[in-house]
């Protein structure tokens, strides 16, 4: 019986889009929590129909800091697709920059999102308009969280000497790749909180 071997010690031991595993796991996770925000938006309009005014006994939330907030992220995408370019390049001096100018505009909008709770110009416990409109708020900011959580990370990481910087590059490309979800995300749940009550 003939035994044939194959050298793959020359395959590259990373990949990037449909040829990582991570990034199915990452594009699996967006579609779980896409449900949760549709499940959610779709309570949003349910309350709405049950309504004769809405919002119900309160003004609509202030529009200054959400739309501060999707200007950030807007802009934010900017550095964001440089940085998958780099990742993709492996090009490890410009995803540092990268990394951190990302994880600088997670952070601020992080403050403008805190700024937005105190203008929604109602309390989560008041009514079920409150709570939905607390409630999508507080979903979309736990991914920003944890975002921003993993692209600090990925910054010490990338700062350090050591590992595996191949599949780092992968994991930044897939963080990028998590980012348009966010971005995208708030573009339509801005609309639905700051603007839909305004119709």
């Amino acid at each position: 019986m003939t035994r044939f071997v194959h050298d793959v010690s020359g395959l590259p031991d990373h990949a990037f889009d449909t040829r990582s595993l991570t990034w199915w796991g990452v594009l699996g996770y967006i579609a779980i929590e896409a449900a949760g925000f549709a499940l959610s938006i779709a309570a949003y309009f349910f309350l709405r129909g049950q309504e004769m005014q809405w919002p119900p006994s309160a003004l609509p939330p202030s529009l200054g800091w959400g739309t501060a907030t999707l200007l950030l992220c807007l802009i934010s995408e900017i550095p964001n697709i440089w940085l998958d370019r780099a990742a993709r390049a492996e090009d490890i001096r410009r995803v540092r920059i990268g990394l951190v100018l990302v994880s600088l505009f997670a952070a601020a909008i992080c403050v403008t999102r805190a700024f937005e709770f105190a203008h929604l110009n109602i309390a989560w416990d008041r009514n079920a308009y409150g709570s939905i409109v607390w409630a999508l708020l507080l979903l979309h900011t736990v991914h920003l969280l944890t975002d921003l959580y993993e692209t600090l990370v990925l910054t010490v990481l990338m700062h350090t000497p050591r590992g595996d910087r191949g599949r780092r590059f992968v994991d930044t490309s897939e963080d990028a790749f998590y980012w348009h979800f966010i971005v995208g995300s708030w573009v339509l749940l801005y609309v639905v909180i700051y603007w839909v009550p305004r119709l």
